[in-house]
């Protein structure tokens, strides 16, 4: 492929790639700050984590035309480990949840995110957006002289709660009106403009800086300051495995859905290594690194880019930006920053699962609720697990409930048990029950034409089935075997003493087992 082309397909046009890149720097901006806000990190952590992150995916993704930067899914995880353990702890977690998403691109995991079960990721996404909501609670409080934060009141609370319900009203109906220009941008310039020229009394972004009067420069690269022992590993695989697991899921749905609409074919795994690629290298330059980002890789398709000049146009831009507007942006009103994350927390939450309650399983619903609430409680990695586990178990025990045998007599005084479904270790008990040790036939044939072995339980079962016939001098055959049970039956050893005969007529090939 020629290197013009790489950049500017030939279904882009170079004018449309710039223009739609600049439109998604700024709206990079507002929630690569407020993202910053709810991971309590400086908001040049987030701006770097986006430019990083936009530049890298840009380049070396497997999308073109997706957008990536600092997101609110991951900033929750993020805020975890700055509260309990500090900043660099963060950019070590940043650090190796990267080579997490290198490694599952590397050895082709990618397409195993999509395992995940439906009521799992509802019920996360509904506690991220409950998370993210309550984080920006904390912006509605004041920290006076003894240390302790006090809720704001009187005219202070007043004003706050305006602002913020003014840049909600902006961010949502300037889109019915014009898309000419990012709407969340659009409300923070008008609240920050009008905060200014009526002087009113409220916390901005400066606030929020160790050195409000420091001025932003290029990023630098640092080791982060943390101890290299398995104590430090200890704490930080949790988090890494999350956020490498939030990064590629929201990544690789992000791909689908670009996929869909410009019916064109993303590359997963490539995908995966160029987000593992930008979290590394945000975690060595004092970052907070991201993933896909849903909003502004719709605006940036939705204005016709196709290639990957408008994400690299967008990363650059916003460089630009931070380094020449910084004395403008620190002005921004903490207010309008939370009125932006008021309306991301309403886009996430997934309000059709409200309407579900009634039309799905109890169990889905009983997971969905479990998985919120773990989620609000304690952290989305502990969420995310148990709701896996419990939706394994589930399954497991739904399937196990789905197995049966048909019962007919077959040649040479011999009995035939068809057996229907999965044997794994769910099943087995209902698959002893399945068999009558008074029957006066002289031999047993089991038919697996409808059903599979799975796993060593089912071979465990096979083989006290089989004793229990073979106590009573009735020799037991398998047919119909798939492939890989035969296989699965053969590194058994001696542990099933039974036939796996030949049966012409259906191919079956013959192994006995000694």
């Amino acid at each position: 492929m020629p290197f013009s082309s790489f950049f500017l397909p030939p279904q882009a046009k170079f004018k449309t790639e710039v223009l739609s890149g600049l439109t998604v720097a700024f709206a990079l901006i507002p929630e690569a700050i407020a993202f910053a806000l709810v991971a309590s990190v400086s908001p040049i952590v987030g701006l770097y984590g986006a430019f990083f992150m936009c530049l890298i995916a840009a380049v070396f993704g497997g999308r073109p035309g997706m957008i990536s930067g600092a997101t609110g899914s991951m900033a929750v995880v993020m805020i975890a480990i700055v509260q309990k353990y500090g900043i660099d702890y963060l950019f070590a977690t940043v650090i190796l949840a990267g080579i997490i998403q290198v490694l599952t691109g590397v050895f082709k995991f990618g397409k195993f995110i999509r395992l995940m079960p439906k009521p799992v990721m509802i019920g996360f996404v509904n506690g991220l957006a409950i998370v993210i909501f309550l984080a920006q609670l904390e912006q509605f409080k004041v920290t006076d002289v003894t240390g302790h934060a006090n809720w704001l009141q009187g005219t202070s609370l007043y004003i706050m709660i305006a602002l913020v319900g003014v840049t909600m009203l902006i961010t949502h109906y300037l889109p019915k009106l014009s898309k000419a220009a990012p709407s969340a941008l659009v409300a923070i310039i008008v609240v920050a403009l009008f905060t200014n020229f009526t002087h009113l009394d409220v916390r901005t972004v400066s606030s929020m800086l160790p050195n409000p009067n420091q001025p932003i420069g290029l990023p630098i690269f640092a080791l982060p300051q943390i101890p290299l022992n398995l104590e430090t590993l200890r704490i930080i695989l949790p988090y890494g495995f999350i956020l490498a697991f939030i990064g590629i899921s929201e990544s690789l749905m992000t791909l689908t859905l670009i996929d869909e609409i410009t019916k064109t074919h993303g590359r997963a795994n490539k995908e995966c290594i160029a987000q593992g690629a930008g979290n590394i290298v945000s975690g060595f330059f004092r970052a907070m690194g991201g993933c896909a980002m849903i909003g502004q890789s719709m605006i940036n398709i939705t204005s016709g880019a196709r290639g990957r000049l408008s994400g690299i146009v967008a990363a650059l831009a916003l460089l630009v930006f931070m380094l020449g507007t910084w004395s403008y942006i620190k002005l921004i009103p903490l207010a309008a920053l939370v009125g932006v994350m008021f309306i991301v927390v309403i886009e996430t939450f997934e309000w059709t699962s409200l309407k579900l309650i009634k039309k799905i399983k109890s169990t889905d619903l009983f997971i969905i609720v479990m998985v919120t609430l773990v989620t609000v409680f304690t952290d989305l990695a502990i969420a995310v697990i148990c709701g896996f586990i419990l939706s394994t178990l589930v399954f497991a025990w739904e399937t196990s409930k789905h197995i049966y045998a048909e019962r007919s007599l077959g040649n040479y005084d011999s009995e035939v048990y068809k057996v229907h479904g999965i044997l794994f270790f769910g099943s087995t008990q209902e698959f002893k029950k399945l068999f009558d040790y008074a029957t006066t036939a002289k031999q047993i044939i089991i038919d697996f034409k409808y059903s599979r072995v799975a796993d060593h339980s089912a071979i465990d079962a096979i083989s006290a089935i089989a004793d229990q016939f073979i106590k009573l001098g009735k020799p037991v055959t398998l047919i119909h075997l798939s492939e890989e049970c035969r296989l699965l039956l053969g590194k058994a050893g001696n542990l099933v003493q039974v036939d796996i005969n030949e049966d012409p007529d259906y191919h079956i090939a013959t192994d006995k087992i000694d």
